[in-house]
């Protein structure tokens, strides 16, 4: 069992994961990379979800001392159709399933099916995906937020979710991280409506040093937070750090996990608040349905209710 001390909590804490399998989008860098690479260390079988295959293979040829194995599969959340590919592939039981991959700050942009890209990608794909592989999941799906979801003026802008003709790329990533946890809280709700034992939780790095922030629209802003990168962040290890907590320790659904240190900037993983928009079931309720509409993906009917071995 991991320590119950959150300030001592590391990888090395990750419970024996043999037999188990995960899969990790944008797991061939950064986060994605770091959650792969402790998930195997610790016996699992590890899918990593990726959009170029040949950068997966080179992220899973990377990883040391992996005890389990690890298999790369394509997977583009900015196209639904690759969503559902991935998906109609899948066999057998997933245990865990983490939402890592995201897009921050990006210049204005859509994705295969229209949506704007970051709420495209942070929420819309991995709402598409979660749905779609949720009668395979036997434990957890766990959703990577972040603190912007706290950024001033954030709200889920539903008479005009692709934000067209007020477009700015801090407004569609806080939007999309608000969206992560209103989409774990409402699938939390769904899971026990349905009497189901999988668990929703999200998680946020804090402040990690990853090739997340080099995407930024803004050059100024992209050179402070690379600036930033030296100087406060953690590294990326740590930065997953969260996620690894979230998916193995006995926690409550719709928990929310981030670094106990000034901010929820850096430090050990534990258990963070979020603030009152993400905190709002109707707003969840609402965006779930609209998700729906737009992905053309419905929660699952029937969903298995078996406890997991």
């Amino acid at each position: 069992m991991a320590k119950n001390k959150t300030s001592r909590w590391t990888a090395a804490d990750l419970p024996d994961l043999t037999g188990r399998t995960a899969v990790v989008t944008g797991a061939n860098s950064g986060l994605g990379a770091a959650t792969v690479e402790a998930l195997a260390r610790a016996g699992a079988h590890v899918v990593l979800a990726v959009r170029d295959t040949g950068r997966g293979e080179t992220a899973a040829a990377a990883v040391k001392g992996a005890r389990g194995t690890l298999e790369v599969r394509r997977l583009d959340l900015a196209d639904l159709a690759s969503v559902r590919e991935f998906a109609a592939s899948w066999q057998g039981d997933l245990d865990l399933l983490i939402n890592n991959a995201g897009v921050m700050n990006i210049p204005e942009s859509r994705t295969k099916d229209g949506f704007e890209m970051q709420f495209g990608t942070n929420h819309l794909g991995h709402f598409a995906l979660t749905n779609l592989l949720l009668p395979h999941v036997t434990d957890r799906v766990v959703t990577v937020s972040s603190g912007a979801h706290r950024w001033p003026g954030t709200r889920i802008h539903f008479e005009n979710l692709n934000l067209t003709g007020e477009y700015s790329p801090t407004r569609a990533y806080s939007q999309s991280k608000l969206a992560n946890l209103l989409f774990t809280l409402e699938l939390q709700r769904r899971l026990t409506a349905a009497g189901s034992p999988v668990r929703a939780l999200a998680a946020h790095p804090g402040y990690a040093a990853t090739n997340l922030q080099g995407g930024d629209a803004s050059v100024l802003r992209r050179a402070s937070m690379l600036f930033g990168n030296r100087i406060v962040a953690q590294d990326s290890r740590a930065g997953a750090l969260p996620t690894l907590y979230a998916a193995v320790q006995d926690l409550p659904g719709a928990s929310y996990v981030g670094p106990n240190g000034l901010a929820e900037m850096r430090g050990a993983p534990t258990l963070v608040g979020r603030s009152t928009a993400a905190s709002d079931p109707q707003t969840a309720r609402r965006l779930w349905t609209a998700s729906e509409e737009l992905t053309g993906v419905p929660f699952p009917d029937p969903l298995r209710t078996a406890t997991p071995a």
